[in-house]
This record gives structure tokens, sequence and C-alpha cells, in this order.
């Protein structure tokens, strides 16, 4: 090698090695930057594993169900945090202005408590993609007159939540209807307005119709009298923050197909009305008696006789829940001949809810473990009738119900007084100092009345059949030693079975 090729060897060498030591400082420089950058507010979710909702415990937002949380706002929300592979925690703010105030993004905390987007409140928080829509409904009490415009609530008492939609929307009404005057209300729910108007305590109240639906059935007396708003969106809301990553995951979340299914199934679940035995009703099931409960008969009674239970009892629990058809799915995704959920099921050994035996075997043994779970000291009947609400409604929001019946002086072992106090579950001055919270505690009344219609049908049914036998008995005691069921039955043939 000349001392040229050298020479030119040993520079390319030095520029080699000066190439390589820059490369390395920048690697280093580019490691120490992305060690110093703050971390993405997603990143940060993703990193505690945790996404927080705040929300406020009631019939649209969250609420303990029998099998768990549950809720329109609760089950879109476990979505997202499934979507974003985190878990989901719910912190409860009954104030709809401290909620929208303190709402913490770093914190991985978003606001879901069926918001209306408004002008104003979009100088606040951002909001995610609208998921619903809703309008301001006015309602009055029944039997008073009617209002058609706002001129017409001119001397009467309107109140509506504070710092709500509501509230915003009145104060612009009021420049063009300079008269209008009204009540605010904190920490309460729509649904407190509407029992207000319900039992004539104040004439009107401003509401959202979706709550206005809900909550019809609890509150009669409040009628719809106008709507106040054009349709309104409803949405998520977050702490304006200038980090978009959150947003754009809410975004695609929102933009799923599957998302969209979510949110249809739950409207027509949580916005639908429960069934209620009518003429027509009551048609249908004497035709189901001769054509349907024959074939399932034995099997509830091979189901009743295991578990020392009647077998007319679960013919009527039975047919409350699916009509007495096997293949019954309910909105909510429990299914089967007793439409049991998947966590119950798994709890009384069921693999296949869809198979009638299984079903029945495994309904008949979670009734009869509601059933013994009660104080020893309540006798039936009301035992049964109890352990019937608790199979609806889930045994800690029946033990919130009977400590409410106690707390009101009456007796929490008697279902006649229990009845009285279940619907109070759905209030918010009640539920909030209860151990389980909301709950729609008006429905668990409905279905133990409707399955003591059915089993005292079914039972004179059964009454018609044995006529000849029965013929010569004439106490209650006799009636007893043919049928526990007749003899209640007979009882109350002169009398409503159940009064409301």
């Amino acid at each position: 090698m000349t001392k040229k090729q050298v020479k030119m060897l040993a520079l390319a060498t030095y520029r080699l090695t000066k190439l390589c030591a820059f490369a390395a400082f920048v690697t280093l420089l580019a490691l120490t930057i992305q060690q110093d950058r703050e971390p993405t507010e997603l990143e940060k979710i993703q990193a505690a594993g945790k996404i927080t909702m705040v929300s406020r415990n009631g019939s649209t937002t969250y609420y303990e169900g029998a099998s768990g949380l549950t809720g329109f706002e609760y089950l879109l929300a476990s979505a997202f945090a499934k979507h974003l592979n985190v878990e989901l925690e719910i912190k409860d703010e009954p104030d709809l202005g401290t909620m929208i105030a303190t709402i913490d993004q770093a914190s991985g905390q978003f606001a879901a408590a069926g918001l209306t987007v408004t002008e104003a409140r979009q100088n606040t928080v951002d909001f995610g993609p609208a998921y619903a829509e809703v309008k301001q409904t006015l309602i009055y009490r029944k039997g008073t007159k009617r209002p058609k415009t706002i001129e017409d609530l001119a001397g009467g008492v309107l109140v509506v939540i504070a710092d709500s939609s509501h509230e915003e929307n009145l104060n612009k009404l009021k420049f063009s209807h300079p008269s209008l005057r009204w009540q605010v209300r904190h920490g309460v729910e729509m649904m407190d307005l509407m029992e207000l108007v319900h039992d004539g305590s104040v004439d009107y109240a401003v509401v959202d119709s979706n709550a206005y639906e809900i909550n019809t059935a609890l509150y009669p007396r409040a009628r719809r009298a106008f709507d106040v708003s054009e349709a309104q969106a409803l949405a998520w809301a977050f702490a304006k923050q200038q980090d978009p990553s959150l947003m754009r995951e809410v975004e695609a979340f929102f933009a799923k197909p599957s998302t969209h299914n979510l949110i249809a199934k739950l409207r027509e679940n949580f916005y639908g009305h429960i069934d209620k035995i009518d003429f027509a009703g009551s048609l249908v099931f004497t035709k189901r008696l001769e054509t349907r409960l024959p074939r399932w008969k034995a099997q509830l009674q091979e189901a009743a006789e295991k578990h020392e239970l009647d077998w007319q009892l679960l013919a009527a629990l039975s047919y409350q829940e699916s009509h007495w058809n096997p293949r019954a799915v309910s909105r909510t995704g429990v299914r089967g001949f007793m439409m049991l959920t998947q966590g119950t099921a798994k709890q009384v050994g069921v693999k296949n809810r869809s198979d009638a035996k299984q079903s029945i075997d495994g309904g008949t043994r979670y009734f009869k473990s509601l059933y013994n779970r009660l104080p020893k000291r309540i006798q039936d009947p009301d035992r049964t009738w109890l352990a019937l609400a608790a199979y609806n409604i889930g045994m800690g929001h029946l033990e919130d119900a009977r400590i409410l019946t106690q707390r009101h002086g009456h007796n929490p072992d008697k279902w006649s007084d229990v009845r009285k106090h279940l619907p109070l579950l759905a209030k918010s001055k009640y539920y909030k100092k209860t151990k389980h919270g909301y709950a729609r505690g008006w429905e668990a009344v409905d279905y133990v009345q409707n399955i003591r219609n059915f089993y005292n049908i079914i039972a004179w049914n059964e009454k018609s059949n044995k006529d000849n036998q029965l013929a010569s008995l004439d106490t209650p005691s006799e009636y007893a030693s043919v049928s526990s069921t007749v003899t209640e039955a007979v009882r109350n043939l002169s009398e409503p079975s159940f009064e409301l």
C-alpha cells in the first residue's frame, strides 16, 4: 500500500469515527428528549389502567341492578373503557354545576350524565360526539289546566335544576317573555321535579324528554304540556386540553358500527316500558294455559318437588319471565325459560340457558336461595312475595327497601308494607342514603303483582280441574289439604290479590 493510500484510509477512518460519534450523540439526544416528554392524556390513562366517569346515580345514568351496575351511561362508558383496554371507575357527583366545573382530565375523568351540549357549557368543556337527542319538556299536573304557551305559566310555580341546560334555556326565553319566572333546585334530579309536580308541590317543571319517558310510570299525574326547546344533542364532557389524544379515541369509539348498534340497543332497553297485565294480556295468558303450560308442567312439578316449592308458583314466575318460551331473550341479554343472567346461570350451574330443563332447575334453585336468605322469622306468603321481588330487583335493593320500611315505622317483614317503600328507591332523597343506590323499585312491585295474578289464575284453573274432588270441601284447611295455592286463590276471589 502506498503512502497516499494509507493517508486516504486514515482520513476515511477518521471521518467514519466522527460520523458514528455524531450518530450516537443524536440517538442519545433523541432518547433524552423522549424521556423528558410529557405523556399524552391517553398514555396517562393507559398507564394508570383506568378511566373515571363522573356521573350521578340515577335512572338515566347508572345504578345497581339485580346483576350489578347498569344504566345507559354506565354500559356505554364500559364499552369505551374496553375500547381503551382499561377499567372503568365511577365518581359520583350529584350537583351538575360541580360536576362540570371539576372535571380533571389529567386524572382521566370525563362527565357522563345525559349532558346537553349548550353554548355556555362549550365555553367551559369540550364535548365528544353526540350519542342522542332530547327535547326540554314542560310538565304540569293532571287535573289542572294544561298550559299551551309560556304566557300560561304566569302565576304558577315553575322549577328547574340549578346549573342545568334547562336554566340556560329559560334565561334565553326570558328575553322574549320578560314575565317568565322560575325557581332553581340544587342537587336534585329530573325525576325529583316530576314527583313535585305529581304530588302538587309545584305547578310546573322542565325535564328532558327521555327522563319524562323513563319515569312517567312512576309519576303518572305529571303530564307533558309542550316542549320548550328544539332537539338538543347529548354528549360526554371533557376538560379543555391542548392534547387531542384522548378525544381522538373518543371520536374513533363513537364512529364504530358496533357502538352505533350498542347505543340503539341501550335506547331500546332503558327507554322501553314495562309490560303489565291488561285485558288482552289476560286473554293471551289463559290461552297459553291450554297451549303452552301442559308441555312444561311435568318439568315444573319435578323442579318444585326437588326444591320443596309450589309448582304453580314456578309456573307463574316463569310465565312472567318468558311466557313459557325457552328461547326468549330480553333486551338486557337475559335468556331462557327462567330468564337467567350469565352470572346467575354460572352461580346455579346452568351451562345452556336456552335448555328449558336446565333453566327451570337453575331458576328454581336461584329463587329458593333468595327465599332461604330472608330472615327465618318472615312467614309465608310474605316470604314468597319478598323473594319474588328479590328475583326481579336483587337482594341488595330489597334489603334497602326493607330498611326504608323500618325507618318509616312500618314492618319490613310484611310485603304489604315493603311494596309501598320499594318505589322510594327511585327517589334521590331516599336512595342516596341506601347501600345499593338507585333502583326501579316500582317495577318490582308490578312484577310481583303480575305473578300473583298469574298465580291465582293458574290455581283457579287447577281448581276447575278438581271440582269433583273439592265439591264437598268447605274450609280453607280442607282446601289446603288438596293445594295450598288453591287456598290462596279461593281466599282472593272476592277481593283483589294485590292492592296498590
